[in-house]
Order: C-alpha cells, then sequence, then structure tokens
C-alpha cells in the first residue's frame, strides 16, 4: 500500500490522517456549504521531507475529488500543494 493510499478520513474529528512509523500527519477541515475547508495541516518533524505530507495532500484531495465535492484551501500547505499540482485546481471554485 502506498502512502497516498493509507491516507484516511477520520470523519469524527474532522481531519485526514496519515500514520507512518508510528506518528500521524494531519490534514484539519470543516465542512461549509457542500466544500472540504482544510483548515491547517501538520506534519510531525519526524516526519519531514520524506513526501509525507505531499501524499497526506494528495490522499485527502483525491478523497474530496471521489466524493464529488469541492474544496477550499485555506491551509497554505494544501493550497500550496494545488497549485503545484495543478491537476487538483479542478476542486477549487
Amino acid at each position: 500500500m502506498s502512502m497516498t493510499e493509507a491516507v484516511r478520513n477520520n470523519e469524527q474529528l474532522n481531519r485526514y490522517e496519515l500514520t507512518v512509523d508510528g506518528a500521524t500527519a494531519v490534514a484539519e477541515y470543516e465542512l461549509r456549504d457542500g466544500k472540504v475547508v482544510f483548515t491547517h495541516t501538520n506534519v510531525p518533524e519526524s516526519m519531514a521531507g520524506k513526501g509525507v505530507g505531499s501524499a497526506l495532500a494528495k490522499g485527502a484531495l483525491s478523497d474530496v475529488r471521489a466524493q464529488g465535492k469541492k474544496a477550499l484551501p485555506l491551509c497554505s500547505f494544501i493550497d500550496g500543494y494545488i497549485k503545484r499540482h495543478p491537476d487538483y485546481a479542478d476542486l477549487v471554485e
């Protein structure tokens, strides 16, 4: 299983999670008007530089697409990921 495939939506906590080697990176969100509003992303320092944040963003955005929803990237990390990967730009109105 790839890291992207390991991303899971923890709907109870309103966040996408990716756990690698016992540490968990999260992309927090709120649901507003049928959109997934990304508010904050946290990747622990022990995971930095290993592609975990990118895998988390890709997995979260792919899930948003699969649900037929739009995304509002208030979080600078998710916003930057979308700008670097224009194949996700269609998710943003």
